[in-house]
Parts: structure tokens; C-alpha cells; sequence
């Protein structure tokens, strides 16, 4: 059994790279997933949230996994801009916002249900959020006795079979019920998915006075909102778009530095290799020829 509390840098979740077998379109989460071409020890499962739920549930995804003994498989990713819920049969954790890049290595046999929360539903499940960035805690610490029930259902469901579609859906729906609780949303709350949603969908929203201007409201205004709710800057919720972009364009497309900034927003490529290089660890044309390997 693992630990509690921690630190994101290894954390055990996000195995988000795998085969997709469901027909949900891939978000931002999928669209920047910085794992090797190779990976072949997980199956995920993806699936939509319930109409009702979208202000504070994105998606499930639901990984099975079984690496060879002696075989490690490594895991990056560039997550939303979002908190996330993880339930596993070993531990059952509530994330903050990991603002750059997260690494998880997955070892042996296990499955986890994973469930990418709306960017309104971290503050209406754990109050302010900033202080978990890059962090998580146990459920119990955040849903007290609802958080106990969800994650014993959980785990009966899924473990004698976590491939068996009838005990996923189970599980999701056990999961769901227990977040009906936070709705309907505050003003604030709306307004904050709204925010996301225009940066994420909006490839002309390059500054945040372009985002005060949509929305009415004002920099400073935003910027108490934002940390308050998300732990996180209007600047880096326009850069992480970007960079979550850019890594697509290099899985997808041959293409170089100089066209891929203008591509995604920048003015100039040295910006744009500081910043993916900062985030992600990696340069530009390292991913690219990793990709390609």
C-alpha cells in the first residue's frame, strides 16, 4: 500500500497513452500525451460523462495494465488543466493541477478508474486548490465517508474482471453518484469552465487581455479567480494549450520549429523551444525523432 499523501513526480496514475477503445473524441489529455509509440503493456478505456455531470466530470479513463516482470512502463503526460480522482485496488487518491509535465511509471499487473473532473469541480469538492498543485491526498481526506462507500464499490466491481464492460460501467455510475452531490455549480464555477473552455477550443485567445475582453471581466479579477479555483494563471492555461498543440502537430505531421511556433501561437521559435523544453522535459525535434524512432 502506498502512502497518502505526496508528490506528483511519480505518481502512479495517468496511464493515459494506451490503446483507445472507446469512441469518445480525444481531449487535451489525450492530444498531449508525450509517452513512446511503442507502448504496448495497457489497454485504457475511455468513456463520456454523463450529460448531467459535464460542469464537473470531462471523462473517465479506465487503464488495465500488465507489464512483464523486470519491465518498466513509463508513462508522461501533460495533463488538463484540472484535478483528477483515481481509484485503484492498491490506493484511491484526489489530485490537484499538475502544472507541467507528470511522469508515471506502471510495473506488474493493475488497473485503476480514473475520472478527469471539470475545472469548476476541485474547488467544489476540496475548497481552494493552489495548495495541492502537484500534490495529492487520500479520498477519505476529501469526501469523507462518501469517499470510503465509493472506493469499497469501486474496487468489488472491478476487481475480479477490470475488462468486463458490464463492472466499468457499474463503477462509473458509482463514481457519479457520489459527485451529484456538489451540483448545481456557483456562478464562479461556470464561469471558470467557461474560461478553460474558450482557451482550450480558441486558437485565436493568445493573450489574456483577449480573455478579459470575451468574458468582462478584469486581469486582476481574473487572475484572484483563476489561482483561487484552479491554482493556476491565465498565462499558463494559454501556454499549456499551446504546448499540448504542439505535441500533437509532432505525432501527427513533419514539420519545423520555425512553422510549428507560428502554428501554435508564437512569435518567435526560441519561445517556443524554451517553453516545451521547460515543460516537457524535451526539445522540440527530440520528441518529433523520438516519435518517429
Amino acid at each position: 500500500m502506498k502512502p497518502d499523501t505526496g508528490t506528483v513526480g511519480g505518481r502512479d496514475i495517468e496511464a493515459e497513452a494506451g490503446v483507445v477503445v472507446s469512441t469518445v473524441r480525444r481531449g487535451p489529455a489525450e492530444l498531449a500525451r508525450l509517452t513512446g509509440p511503442r507502448d504496448a503493456y495497457h489497454r485504457t478505456y475511455r468513456h463520456a460523462a454523463s450529460a448531467g455531470l459535464t460542469g464537473l466530470l470531462r471523462r473517465f479513463w479506465i487503464p488495465v495494465w500488465s507489464v512483464p516482470p523486470g519491465q518498466e512502463a513509463p508513462q508522461r503526460m501533460l495533463q488538463d488543466p484540472v484535478c483528477l480522482i483515481v481509484i485503484s485496488g492498491d490506493y484511491a487518491r484526489f489530485y490537484g493541477v499538475a502544472p507541467e509535465l507528470s511522469t508515471t511509471t506502471l510495473m506488474g499487473d493493475g488497473w485503476a478508474v480514473g475520472l478527469v473532473l471539470a475545472p469548476a469541480a476541485g474547488h467544489a469538492i476540496a475548497g481552494p486548490v493552489a495548495a495541492l498543485n502537484d500534490r495529492y491526498v487520500g479520498i477519505e481526506e476529501v469526501l469523507g465517508a462518501d469517499g470510503r462507500a465509493v472506493v469499497d464499490r469501486v474496487r468489488s466491481l472491478m476487481a475480479p474482471n477490470p475488462h468486463d464492460p458490464a463492472a466499468r460501467r457499474a463503477a462509473m455510475g458509482a463514481c457519479e453518484d457520489t459527485l451529484r452531490h456538489f451540483l448545481p455549480l456557483d456562478a464562479d464555477g461556470e464561469l471558470v469552465n467557461a474560461l478553460v473552455a474558450a482557451v482550450e477550443n480558441d486558437r485565436e485567445l493568445l493573450q489574456v487581455a483577449q480573455i478579459c475582453e470575451r468574458f468582462n471581466v478584469g486581469e486582476r479579477a481574473l487572475q484572484r479567480l483563476l489561482r483561487r479555483r484552479l491554482g493556476l494563471t491565465p498565462k499558463c492555461l494559454i501556454q499549456r494549450r499551446r504546448l499540448q498543440e504542439a505535441a500533437e502537430r509532432l505525432r501527427e505531421e513533419s514539420t519545423t520549429q520555425a512553422d510549428l511556433a507560428a502554428a501554435v501561437g508564437y512569435a518567435d521559435q526560441s519561445h517556443m523551444i524554451r517553453d516545451f523544453l521547460h515543460v516537457t522535459g524535451t526539445t522540440p525535434g527530440q520528441f518529433m525523432a523520438a516519435q518517429r524512432s
